[in-house]
């Protein structure tokens, strides 16, 4: 079979490719959500599996892309900094895409690009042992390594004002798939106010820029209002909450009900 992802499917689609942020170390919370009928008439192609801030590490990884690859969505591994061994003990555990923080320039840019790549496009060390278990269908050997040079989705956070000031040539780098945009992160990085002018004119030219590159824009929402406003301003990769996020809301809300309150209210953070 030809080398093909849920993410890259769903990124080459009219619509947004939705996905959730998973920071719990547990297969069993990815599955549930995953798997059988999404109720909707979409379903999500992607989870990102969340080694920065998370509870997760990389002896997690492993049981973590199997379990979200054999629903049919891709594990996206969200490393702790972009950092050569950090990107190789991901894919080797078979994340179908990578994505780092705190992509500042192109020069950034083209190094992750070379550590996801092995020879003669990049640097990745060889030894995909484990790596093909979470690609149904893949064969181990040539099918996976052929396939995975550019099989692979390379996704890079632009969450500072050097990010911003630079969009246009992280963007323009060969091998780069998707800039993600940090709001969070952003607000702070660049002292604005989130969600504030200035902020929404950061992340509007992030977009921009993606775009006129032939990149795809992706980013960080907080729930599934948010993520449809984001996708009608034309972002193609776009995560609606996060585990924990609708673990805690959705259990305080049936608290709530079953104390005679109002249910409701927005959300900050994760």
């Amino acid at each position: 079979m030809s080398f093909t992802t849920s993410i890259k499917r769903s990124l080459e689609g009219s619509s947004a490719a939705f996905g959730f942020w998973l920071t719990l170390p547990s297969a069993a919370v990815a599955k549930t959500i995953l798997h059988g009928a999404s109720g909707s008439s979409t379903k999500f192609s992607w989870v990102l599996v969340d080694a920065e801030h998370g509870l997760i590490s990389d002896h997690h990884y492993y049981e973590l892309s199997n379990a979200i690859g054999s629903e049919d969505a891709s594990p996206i591994i969200r490393v702790p900094w972009a950092e050569e061994w950090l990107i190789k003990r991901a894919l080797d555990a078979g994340a179908h895409g990578v994505m780092t923080p705190m992509c500042h320039s192109e020069v950034d840019a083209a190094n992750i690009v070379k550590y996801c790549k092995y020879p003669p496009l990049g640097t990745r060390g060889y030894g995909p042992m484990f790596a093909p278990h979470s690609f149904p269908g893949v064969n181990p050997g040539p099918e996976y390594d052929e396939g995975t040079q550019h099989g692979v989705t390379v996704i890079v956070q632009i969450e500072s004002r050097s990010g911003v000031e630079n969009a246009e040539k992280i963007a323009a780098t060969p091998g780069i798939d998707v800039l993600f945009i940090g709001p969070f992160d952003l607000s702070k990085q660049m002292g604005v106010l989130r969600g504030g002018e200035e902020h929404e004119a950061a992340i509007k030219h992030i977009l921009a820029a993606a775009h006129k590159a032939g990149k795809k824009a992706a980013i960080f929402c907080t729930d599934g209002n948010d993520a449809r406003t984001r996708a009608q301003q034309g972002f193609d990769m776009i995560s609606v909450n996060t585990d924990v996020g609708v673990i805690r809301s959705g259990m305080l809300n049936e608290l709530k009900t079953a104390n005679g309150e109002v249910v409701g209210g927005p959300r900050e953070g994760y």
